[in-house]
């Protein structure tokens, strides 16, 4: 244990310009990941959870106890005055207008339309978005009201890249009355094991919650070149779908583009369901004989609430079928309102 008088001196030199030196508390931080996973650039450091600026995010809703381990997550820098821990004794009000259990209208725009014909997306009853750190800080009140009834938040990617804006998303999409969803965004140099493990860590297990979503696709910006073979795909997505399954209790969702379906997952995991991008023509065109449950329709999408472009996406089938589905993914029966 040390003295008081040491402790004294530590603090003072703590207040003194003069301790700031590189030898210090900079040692402290942790060393950078050099996994790029996204079809984003990262910036090439990370910071640990509890650093300046992201504990935060860490403290800020009850799904996230103190306790659970630290993750990695990408720095942001400065860190925006809306990521201020909210208390659960001082959160405001859930605004009058959210309506849970109601399925809104579409009101999306789109700045680059495209012309789907007879099977246009417009025709689906339930819609919905999909979002990242790169959607900034979302007004899910106003999303909600323009037709967002569920969502995919970016959670992690890789095995130690956490989304820093995943939780703030995942606790105020929730209280807007959003169905919620978290995915994961595959890296192909990183055991299966690994990512399941990382995902885990940083999801709740939450009854309520969309099926987790495995993101499979070819990253050409990514710092892993690596392309396995079809069948080592295939058996790397089958051990973190299964890890995800026992964990959550839930069959995860397979999203996917139309070149690495192409390469990888034509005829596969028929027992499965697919959430498809496809953003000029409908999937029954892209990816024949392939049943879905999400279409990605639109990479360019505009709304109130978000601030510049967000993913569109569509639910296979009308309302009721909607809370069918939901039902089923809480294995039990779901009322409406």
């Amino acid at each position: 244990m040390r003295s008081p008088g040491v402790l004294t001196s530590l603090l003072l030199c703590l207040v003194a310009a003069g301790c700031a030196s590189s030898g210090g508390l900079e040692d402290m931080v942790p060393r950078p990941s050099l996994e790029t996973t996204s079809s984003i650039p990262r910036p090439a450091a990370a910071v640990k959870e509890g650093d300046a600026g992201t504990q935060a995010i860490a403290s800020a809703s009850d799904d996230f106890p103190a306790s659970e381990p630290a993750a990695l997550v990408e720095p942001e820098s400065p860190v925006p005055a809306s990521l201020v821990a909210i208390t659960p004794s001082a959160r405001p009000a859930r605004p009058r207008s959210v309506r849970h259990g109601v399925v809104h209208e579409r009101r999306f725009r789109d700045a680059k339309p495209i012309n789907f014909g007879k099977r246009s997306p417009k025709h689906l009853a339930v819609h919905g978005v999909d979002v990242s750190r790169w959607q900034g800080d979302i007004d899910w009140v106003k999303l909600r009201s323009q037709g967002a009834n569920f969502v995919y938040i970016k959670a992690t990617d890789g095995g130690d890249h956490l989304d820093p804006m995943f939780r703030k998303n995942w606790r105020n999409a929730d209280e807007a009355g959003l169905r919620r969803g978290a995915y994961h965004f595959f890296y192909w140099c990183r055991l299966a094991s690994e990512q399941a493990d990382w995902f885990i860590r940083n999801v709740p297990k939450d009854k309520d919650a969309l099926p987790p979503v495995i993101d499979v696709e070819w990253n050409h910006e990514s710092s892993c070149k690596r392309r396995p073979s079809h069948k080592n795909v295939l058996d790397k997505m089958q051990v973190f779908m299964d890890r995800l399954e026992r964990h959550y209790g839930k069959r995860p969702i397979i999203y996917t583009s139309p070149d690495f379906y192409a390469d990888n997952l034509r005829g596969a995991f028929q027992d499965y369901p697919f959430w498809l991008r496809s953003v000029a023509a409908h999937p029954g065109k892209v990816y024949p004989g392939r049943d879905w449950v999400f279409w990605q329709y639109s990479g360019s999408g505009l709304s109130h609430g978000v601030n510049g472009r967000v993913d569109l996406n569509a639910f296979n089938g009308d309302e009721n079928d909607w809370w069918a589905w939901l039902a089923r993914q809480n294995g039990s029966r779901m009322a409406s309102n």
